[in-house]
């Protein structure tokens, strides 16, 4: 078994392929108030991460891979822009995102098994435009890890509409205090 550390294809694309699930069974046909809320200026919804996602689907991963499988360190990836969202999921129901994720992710994972990478391809090396060189196990790696922060920050964010609720209780509930990551 490979330990928690080691890059892993297989695992990756085990992340890959049950987060558009999981994002529907946890917002699909709940009140407005849980999908549309955030934890205050300048933070994210759970409607505002699902729309980042799908940005991030069509804009970053796949194109990323791409671009350093074709060009190697000589061309950078091209900027995200990490608030996309925001413009192109207006409009647009939760359903809707919902639906168009698990298209596009389904597109994704289908994309990058017919690239059957063998295990010399993950040492490849890209340019990331500002962290600078990086390797295709690290750019998948960080695919698989940015699905799962976007899990937690919906966690934490629909626990945050019931802080005041709680009352007493927010000293065992650890998702209220959360403060895991400051960045949307």
């Amino acid at each position: 078994m490979a330990s928690l550390s080691e890059f892993s294809l297989a695992h990756t694309v085990a992340i890959l392929t049950r987060t558009p699930a999981t994002l529907d069974a946890l917002l699909r046909g709940l009140p407005t108030v849980w999908v549309r809320s955030n934890e205050g200026k300048d933070t994210w919804s759970a409607f505002d991460v699902v729309g980042h996602l799908i940005f991030g689907e069509r804009t970053d991963w796949m194109p990323r891979v791409r671009i350093l499988l074709e060009n190697g360190e000589a061309r950078p990836f091209d900027p995200f822009d990490r608030f996309a969202q925001f413009r192109e999921s207006q409009d647009k129901s939760l359903d809707q995102l919902l639906d168009e994720f698990a298209r596009l992710r389904r597109q994704s994972v289908a994309d990058l098994q017919a690239l059957n990478l063998q295990h010399e391809d993950l040492s490849r090396r890209g340019r990331h435009p500002a962290l600078g060189v990086v390797t295709l196990s690290q750019l998948l790696a960080t695919w698989a890890v940015h699905d799962l922060t976007h899990v937690h920050q919906l966690s934490r964010v629909m626990a945050h509409q019931y802080r005041d609720a709680v009352g007493p209780w927010t000293a065992y509930l650890g998702v209220l205090r959360c403060t895991g990551h400051s960045d949307p």
